[in-house]
């Protein structure tokens, strides 16, 4: 079976597991607190797994980063670079700051001409980060609804094999992918979480995507 770890434990990687364990894959959940996956554990059943960040790292080639963006970086420093080399990891984070949003737009703590993917790829050159799933909201992540369109997944990197796998994880998971190109695409596709947010906090309205159309 494939393996695939979720580094958090908060409700985008739940969300994320439990849609991978119905496509199939063999999950591990990680987290520095247990606890906090105890009921879902019970939901994932016998493919879903709890462990720490270290062994959640081992038991998987691919992982997908699901934290707070101001924390992202300490967790990779705390699952430690060796344990980090030749991951691919799917990016799902976001600059976002602890600033109040104004107006519905949230505030980022990188600028514009640096995504928080940079930062972390520049950190980690060894690894192979993929930015994706940062801009929908966790309800519509898995297999989303839109009256029989599909909407687009934005992606980039720097190493297309991780590419190729990302686009196929997108298409398991209901979506078609488009390849923005390399990590400096990141800075765009970071601040469609920007645009993605502010009929959510305005409106209260969490159920959009995004969609390319091409001629």
């Amino acid at each position: 079976m494939k393996k695939i770890g979720i580094i958090g434990s908060g409700v985008v990687g739940k969300t994320l597991g439990t849609g991978f364990v119905k496509q199939g894959y063999q999950v591990m959940l990680g987290t520095r607190d247990a606890t906090k996956l105890n009921e879902w554990k019970i939901t994932a059943g016998s493919d879903g797994a709890v462990g720490t960040l270290q062994e959640t790292c081992k038991f998987a080639d691919t992982l997908v980063l699901a934290v707070k963006g101001t924390a992202a970086k300490n967790v990779l420093e705390m699952i430690g670079r060796d344990n980090l080399r030749g991951k691919t990891i799917i990016d799902c984070t976001n600059p976002i700051s602890d600033i109040s949003p104004v107006n519905g737009v949230i505030n980022f703590f990188t600028t514009y001409n640096r995504s928080l993917m940079e930062e972390m790829q520049t950190m980690y050159p060894e690894v192979n980060f993929v930015k994706a799933f940062n801009s929908v909201g966790n309800t519509m992540m898995i297999h989303p609804n839109f009256n029989g369109q599909t909407p687009t997944m934005f992606i980039c990197g720097n190493n297309q094999s991780a590419k190729r796998q990302v686009t196929e994880i997108c298409r398991e998971l209901g979506w078609e992918s488009e390849d923005m190109g390399l990590v400096e695409s990141a800075r765009a596709i970071e601040c469609l979480s920007m645009l993605w947010m502010i009929p959510a906090l305005r409106e209260n309205n969490w159920n959009h995507a995004f969609k390319l159309l091409k001629k």
